[in-house]
């Protein structure tokens, strides 16, 4: 490499970690090389889903890149030109779509022109923000700081089996900052019980405790049927909508699990932040912390832990 390059140490934590140089690589033209991808985890290196993500910013900004094969633990990564596009991606397994998205949003809203991503594998994974969280939450933030972008979510991908797709129109923009200090006023608050390939008494299960348990009426209730070749799937999705901001929890089925403890698992979170009073959970405030740092500053009101609350500011870096 020609230039300077950064080193990073991929031990410190999991992909976000690659994700996150990636990003702010392509955004700033700084070449990186990490190691000891993952290493902290049960198989370490690259996976299909980290890899996808490592080539699909290659293919964004033209940059050269060694050591991106699957497992590997080292990648140098030396940026080139972000270009736009009519971009397609495909992981080949249930691995992440939103992750592999949003690594690629920061470089392509610097893009000369708008540029159209398709991205194929999972659409709802328990170890990811699933499509509905990004489409309902984070996006309509990003939106509010400047950023141009619509999703579509053309066909839903559960884990194991994979094959979703969406379908991503970016224009180039300029970010803003983001101050967040409340939510506001509440508008609505709804379940989502989403199933491919199970049983409906699964979802009718799931919503049942969300009534008992939220003491909700039957009308913020619903049970959506997947294409059952999309699963086996479930994904019970809890939003509520308020002034300021929307905030989406998910809690995902799984083989002996129980159906209730599925609902529990999404009702916890959002019972710790409705007493948090917080602006945002922890999870939204997470997603918005690379966005914030690359407008100059930003300020939000989160929740950390539990239902315990934090003030977060970035501050500009000039």
């Amino acid at each position: 490499m020609t230039q300077d390059v950064i080193e990073l140490d991929g031990a410190i934590g999991g992909g976000q970690v690659l994700r996150s140089a990636l990003s702010l690589s392509m955004v700033t033209g700084r070449a990186f090389r990490i190691g000891q991808i993952r290493a902290r985890r049960s198989r370490p290196g690259l996976l299909r889903q980290h890899l996808t993500a490592v080539m699909a910013a290659a293919e964004v900004c033209g940059a050269r890149i060694c050591g991106a094969h699957l497992d590997s633990q080292a990648l140098s990564f030396e940026p080139g030109v972000i270009r736009a596009g009519d971009f397609k991606f495909a992981i080949g397994t249930a691995g992440s779509c939103t992750l592999v998205l949003q690594t690629l949003l920061p470089a392509l809203m610097r893009a000369p022109q708008a540029s159209r991503v398709t991205i194929s594998g999972g659409t709802h994974n328990p170890l990811a923000p699933p499509t509905d969280f990004l489409s309902r939450s984070w996006l309509p933030l990003l939106r509010r700081m400047g950023g141009d972008v619509e999703l579509d979510l053309l066909l839903h991908g559960f884990v194991p089996a994979g094959g979703g797709e969406i379908a991503v129109r970016v224009q180039p923009s300029n970010l803003m900052r983001l101050d967040l200090c409340e939510r506001g006023e509440a508008i609505s608050r709804q379940a989502l019980a989403l199933t491919a390939g199970l049983a409906p008494t699964v979802a009718q299960r799931e919503l049942s405790h969300v009534a008992k348990r939220l003491n909700w009426p039957s009308d913020a209730l619903q049970h959506v049927t997947i294409d059952p070749a999309r699963g086996p799937g479930n994904v019970l999705l809890l939003e509520y909508a308020f002034e300021h901001v929307t905030e989406v929890f998910s809690a995902f089925g799984r083989v002996s699990l129980r159906a209730e403890k599925v609902a529990d698992a999404a009702i916890n979170q959002a019972v710790d932040w409705l007493r948090s009073d917080a602006a945002v959970a922890e999870h939204l405030a997470d997603q918005l912390l690379l966005p914030m740092a690359l407008a100059g500053g930003g300020y939000i009101d989160c929740q950390e832990e539990g239902s315990d609350r934090l003030r977060l500011e970035i501050l500009p870096t000039d």
